[in-house]
């Protein structure tokens, strides 16, 4: 559809400002909804406004944000099922965000990926006219191969090495705070998914982060017994607080952000003056860990949760203990206040939440649902609402006025350990033990579709020379054939006694050649489905392996950067080439020289596929992307983000049709798209 870029870039700046800028909101304006719906379910529009120098991808998620769903419900033109595609939508821009900024190129790919088994007509009229864009090469998915908006989910931020022990908004709901077992903290763009900054100066684990109300500062604490205070405009520490003589588990900071309080191991409160760093007063009461710590909006009171199984109520203006809050049968973790300082929200190891009136000092109820304990909850601005991360690797979402759970966030692979929200309740941040930070839509709360991916990776697939069939191999020790007709599973072969690593499959479709963990290939004959032999040469672990179209010569890529090329009619090993690890090499097989070198990945290339003509070449690499080059520029043309790190790839003899398994058990289908575009 190169022809509605063209004729919008022909137009008078004014005008591609008007369109792009004013004209959904005009909709809204003037209460016409339905153009509203039509114009965000056009995938022209989406394209032209992500790729304007002057608007881009926030502008347009802002175009999907102004009406709110409260209001369009009463709304007479109001279209249940287009404003769920538009949420649909709006959820993939979430989820691609990262992706897209980098490669504009990408949303056609990034919305047919996740969008194509939704039947809803105006989702699957938007993904018919995002079929046909040809204005650049990209690649065309097949299947709904990528990860469906579900519920909640916008996106994972990954970059720690380690747990994530704390999180934390800025007011503005820009950016993010994360602390991680990894002794750092990183600073995190919300609109971006992008890692902004690291903050390193911990010794030992950071277990607690607040930020000021002015998103200027943040205030760690540690398992170095320490608190810092950072500056997060400068990106520079300002002092460290000492005084706790065990691990710092929590901190908040009052309203006015003069005082910190923290809560550590050592039994104690503290409370700090943030701008001469002095300690001011220590709070004793608990008998075990304050593991828990919130200040009431007003700076008057603080609330301490412990591993004795209490909470308590902090005077800070005359810095005595109010009241105790008994109830809880295990360790309390997690504490929150609602806005108005009238009710106190705790998470206990005893699987429960508990809502406390500050008042009296009552419980009012319990709310029960996780299956283990319960390590991080957050309150909604309003007070409606309550947010529960648990060690059962699931989000709670509670109505705080029924105290009935509204439902359930699932996508770490881990515990949860922290949890925030942001300032207008529209998103929450979790933190887990998978070493990533999540973004969850609190917007939406209908289930969607979730992938079932095999129990191990799929590291190595290939497609048989006439195109009707895929094969791939496992690290759970099988080989499944794939009808490419239909995308259905045709048959396992589970005779390897060891994980698949690489597979190629000769010209005429009669044998493949699998590489394995244990540093051997093995011939394969798919008619009788018995093994021809094994080749034995190489140092480590098979990587990679392809065969020349006449089906005589095998070459294979091993972990020690090293290929090796194989005479498939008496197994014996011919000679040996070498190479590096992050990027493309291209050789001449009768010399053995190398012809030059494709760069263009960000980490290790895994996997290798060439066209049959030979003018294309398609790489997989740990940086979850696929891509592919013209062997004659050595330019990249296209590329593809996957799930996960990418284990293998194929190209069909029709030069268009790719198939590539990912790390985390897909399988993607995918179809290169808009080389017309080239000439």
């Amino acid at each position: 559809m190169r022809e509605f870029a063209d004729k919008l870039a022909a137009k008078p700046l004014s005008y591609q400002r008007a369109y792009l800028g004013s004209l959904v909101a005009n909709h809204v304006k003037s209460g016409n909804l339905e153009k509203y719906y039509q114009i965000l379910t056009d995938f022209n529009f989406l394209m032209a406004k992500i790729q304007h120098p002057e608007f881009g991808l926030q502008a347009l998620i802002d175009d999907f944000n102004l009406v709110d769903g409260s209001e369009a419900l009463s709304h007479p033109e109001y279209n249940p099922e287009k404003a769920k595609a538009l949420n649909l939508i709006r959820s993939v821009l979430w989820m691609s965000a990262d992706i897209l900024e980098r490669d504009k190129t990408q949303l056609a790919g990034q919305l047919l990926g996740r969008l194509l088994h939704f039947n809803i007509l105006a989702i699957q009229a938007m993904l018919e006219v995002a079929k046909q864009w040809k204005a650049a090469p990209w690649l065309r998915p097949l299947t709904s191969c990528l990860t469906p908006p579900r519920r909640g989910l916008l996106r994972s931020l990954k970059g720690h090495s380690n747990s994530v022990n704390a999180v934390a908004i800025t007011a503005d709901t820009k950016w993010a705070i994360s602390g991680s077992y990894d002794n750092t903290l990183k600073v995190w763009d919300l609109t971006t998914g992008d890692e902004l900054f690291t903050l390193n100066g911990h010794s030992y684990s950071v277990n607690a982060v607040a930020v000021t109300a002015d998103g200027k500062r943040a205030i760690s604490g540690s398992s170095d017994n320490t608190l810092k205070v950072w500056d997060l405009i400068t990106r520079k520490e300002l002092f460290t607080l000492e005084g706790h003589s065990y691990s710092v588990n929590a901190v908040a900071i009052t309203a006015d952000t003069k005082w910190a309080i923290s809560g550590s191991y050592d039994n104690t409160l503290k409370v700090w003056d943030l701008t001469t760093g002095d300690e001011l007063f220590t709070l004793n009461g608990h008998s075990y860990s304050v593991n828990a710590v919130a200040v009431t909006a007003d700076g008057t009171r603080a609330i301490s949760g412990s591993s004795d199984n209490t909470l308590k109520v902090w005077n800070l203006i005359t810095r005595k203990e109010q009241f105790t809050l008994e109830g809880h049968s295990n360790s309390v973790n997690a504490v929150a206040i609602t806005a108005d300082g009238t009710r106190a929200i705790s998470g206990s190891s005893d699987n429960t939440l508990k809502v406390w009136n500050l008042t009296t000092g009552d419980e009012q109820y319990t709310l029960e649902g996780h299956s283990k304990a319960v390590k991080a909850v957050a309150v909604t601005a309003d007070g409606t609402r309550a947010i529960s991360g648990s060690w059962d690797k699931t989000i709670k979402v509670w109505n705080l006025t029924t105290g009935d759970e509204q439902y359930t966030l699932e996508g770490p692979s881990k515990g949860v350990k922290a949890v925030a929200v942001t300032a207008d309740g529209t998103r929450a941040i979790s933190g887990s033990w998978d070493k990533t930070i999540k973004v969850w839509d609190l917007t939406t709360g209908d289930e969607q579709y979730t992938l079932e991916d095999p129990s191990k990776g799929v590291k190595a697939v290939a497609v048989t020379a006439d195109g009707t069939r895929a094969i791939s191999g496992s690290w759970d020790k099988t080989i499944k054939v794939w009808d490419l007709t239909t995308g259905d599973e045709q048959y396992t072969l589970e005779d390897p006694s060891k994980g698949v690593k690489a597979v190629a499959v000769t010209a005429d479709g009669t044998r493949a050649i699998f590489g394995f963990y244990d540093n051997t290939l093995l011939l394969w004959d798919l008619t009788t489905g018995k093994e021809q032999f094994t080749l034995k040469g190489h140092t480590s672990l098979v990587n990679a392996v392809a065969v020349t179209a006449d089906g005589k010569l095998a070459i294979s890529g091993s972990k020690a950067n090293t290929l090796q090329v194989w005479d498939l009619t008496t197994g014996d090993e011919l000679f040996t080439l070498k190479g590096d690890s992050n990027s493309v090499k291209v050789w001449d097989l009768t010399t053995g020289d190398e012809l030059f070198t494709l760069k263009g990945h960000s980490n290790s290339v895994n996997a290798v596929a060439v066209t049959a003509d030979g003018k294309l070449a398609i790489s997989g690499s740990r940086d979850n992307t696929i891509k592919v080059w013209d062997l004659s520029s050595g330019n990249i043309l296209a590329s593809f983000t996957a799930e996960s790190s990418i284990a293998s790839c194929a190209i069909a003899p029709d030069g268009v049709t790719i198939v590539a398994g990912d790390q985390s058990g897909r399988v993607y289908f995918l179809r290169l798209e808009g080389m017309e575009a080239l000439t």
